[in-house]
């Protein structure tokens, strides 16, 4: 298994024009939430060495880590709704090396799979994000979290299970990286999605949704 995740994430690496390209393509298709983050970043840029969380939507409402105990480190959010881990991948540049921050905690896949990307691609693009963070910032950790099982895809839910699976044995045979499973607390004893964790359009987290979330991943924070 951890050959052939090497393998995947290999045959899915872009030569270095083709990245640049698509790299400007996400900068255009996400101008108006990147100069949003630099704007903010005007005004107070944080300080290196905290904890980076990037991402899809998630990211953006996955609020209140920084007290959820009094050793939690500093926090910082770059969330952008509707992203893909490709465009994450192609933005490493904008959204994670500006902060050098001591880790980075990833939330995407969920939409790659849901626009008909397969579970290979979204190793592939973890794989690149990977390698594009750790060769600026080699003592950074990432910590990818498990793509959620929402009930309003459950006709992706193979594939969300494929694609968790392909990373979390990539990241158990490197160091450096962690994998912070929130999909299967979600599910409830025969196997299928939480509804209370979801808001009516099950897709988005409830308040108890991101409860746990924040419960599970604060205990992947302190150093």
């Amino acid at each position: 298994m951890k050959r052939r995740a090497w393998l995947l994430a290999a045959a899915v690496w872009l030569s270095a024009p083709v990245r640049a390209q698509t790299s400007a393509t996400a900068e255009q298709r996400w101008k108006k939430e990147l100069d949003a983050f630099t704007a903010a970043d005007r005004l107070q840029m944080p300080p290196t060495g905290g904890v980076l969380f990037v991402g899809s939507s998630p990211i953006r409402m996955l609020s209140d880590l920084e007290t959820a105990s009094p050793d939690q480190p500093l926090v910082i959010r770059r969330g952008f709704g509707g992203s893909r881990i490709s465009d994450s991948a192609d933005l490493v540049q904008r959204l994670v090396l500006p902060y050098r921050p001591r880790l980075v905690v990833l939330y995407a896949g969920e939409n790659d799979l849901a626009e008909g990307a397969n579970p290979q691609d979204v190793l592939g693009h973890f794989v690149r994000f990977v390698q594009q963070v750790q060769s600026e910032l080699p003592a950074t950790r990432v910590a990818y979290m498990s793509i959620k099982p929402s009930p309003s895809r459950l006709v992706k839910m193979a594939h969300m299970r494929e694609a968790n699976l392909l990373i979390q044995t990539h990241v158990l045979a490197n160091e450096n990286l962690d994998y912070i499973d929130v999909h299967t607390a979600m599910l409830d004893n025969d196997g299928r999605p939480r509804p209370e964790l979801f808001v009516r359009d099950q897709l988005h987290l409830s308040a108890e949704g991101y409860g746990l979330w924040r419960q599970i991943v604060s205990a992947h924070l302190r150093p």
